[in-house]
């Protein structure tokens, strides 16, 4: 365990600090002339400035020390010519893959999410992506409200095949709203840090190194806002008018990896590249997987309300290893991609 919080602190540094070359991708804006204003159901909006969990309630730059952007302003990423029209994140969407944990659809509600998600380098073609995160929904199909946050390599999105710290929603089912990181207003971004978008500087190294960071998506027990949380630092948070049916809290929540394939119908690797084995530095994994249940207490999720869901076998396996003292809840994913299906 202390080796697992060593890796942990020392991924957390890593991303803090990260290089003046990539830090220039992101300009220091006004926060009120953020993207998120331009949101219709958002011009009179307040930022929120304390979070509320477990009953603690705490400032959003409360473990900040050093910021990269001065006080009124907030980091946000650049956009890139790549970014426009890339693909949707939905299971029904032509030439996506999964290999999940999820929970039933048991009627229970959750007001948040947290893992510690390991990270991987990977190499992609321009129209593929794979992704390692965490989706809270809520809603009919055609209505869907869906949050998503982890790490993505997405060519398309990036410009590059760098393994990027990356947030989505939609508020209807990804008809026409939601978007990738602040690329549409939605998303209040309140870190004076670059966070959406950037470079994770350390990835894990196979059967050597497993680096992971801590990601928390909750509900705010005051505003009923959706709070994005990496480590010690909320970044920023989904405001509740952009969600009818999450307002009520997730009616589901998904952990793991997702691809899309390239024109010529091959799918790219996810995870690491590899099937999923019991060693973790040889694996893509999620350890520590939490629920925020309908009292806002923070507990493991729980075997009998967990469905494992792979959609290629030969290409991307899932691996659930329940409980253990030194990983809490965990499971591995992952596989080699290729020719998936559609």
């Amino acid at each position: 365990m202390a080796l697992h919080l060593a890796l942990g602190l020392c991924v957390y540094l890593l991303f803090i600090q990260g290089s003046l070359g990539n830090i220039d991708d992101f300009d220091c804006v006004e926060i009120y002339k953020q993207p998120a204003f331009q949101h219709p159901l958002l011009k009179d909006h307040k930022i929120q400035e304390t979070f509320s969990l477990d009953g603690i309630i705490e400032r959003s730059n409360k473990y900040n020390t050093k910021e990269h952007c001065p006080k009124g302003t907030v980091a946000i990423l650049r956009q890139r010519n790549e970014s426009k029209s890339v693909h949707l994140n939905t299971a029904e969407y032509s030439g996506q893959h999964f290999a999940t944990i999820e929970t039933m659809l048991d009627g229970s509600i959750y007001w948040g999410a947290e893992a510690d998600i390991s990270i991987h380098d990977l190499k992609l073609q321009n129209n593929q992506y794979s992704k390692s995160q965490i989706w809270l929904e809520n809603g009919p199909p055609d209505q869907l409200n869906s949050i998503q946050a982890g790490w993505a390599v997405h060519p398309r999105l990036y410009g590059d095949s760098v393994t990027r710290f990356t947030i989505y929603w939609t508020g209807d089912g990804y008809q026409k709203t939601g978007c990738y990181n602040t690329q549409c207003p939605g998303f209040v971004v309140v870190s004076r840090n670059p966070r959406l978008g950037r470079e994770f500087w350390g990835t894990s190294v196979y059967g050597q190194l497993s680096l992971t960071f801590k990601l928390q998506v909750f509900q705010d027990g005051f505003s009923g806002n959706w709070g994005l949380k990496m480590f010690n630092e909320v970044i920023g948070y989904w405001p509740k008018e952009l969600f009818p049916h999450l307002n009520n809290g997730a009616s589901l929540v998904r952990y793991g990896g997702n691809t899309y394939l390239s024109p010529d119908g091959l799918s790219p690797p996810m995870g690491n590249g590899y099937y999923p084995v019991a060693d973790f530095k040889k694996t893509a994994h999620f350890n520590n997987v939490v629920i925020i249940n309908s009292q806002y207490k923070r507990v493991y999720v729980e075997d009998r309300k967990i469905r494992r869901y792979a959609d290629s076998y030969r290409c991307f396996r899932v691996t659930y290893w329940g409980y253990t003292k030194s990983t809490g809840v965990a499971f591995s994913f992952g596989g080699p991609g290729g020719n998936c299906g559609v």
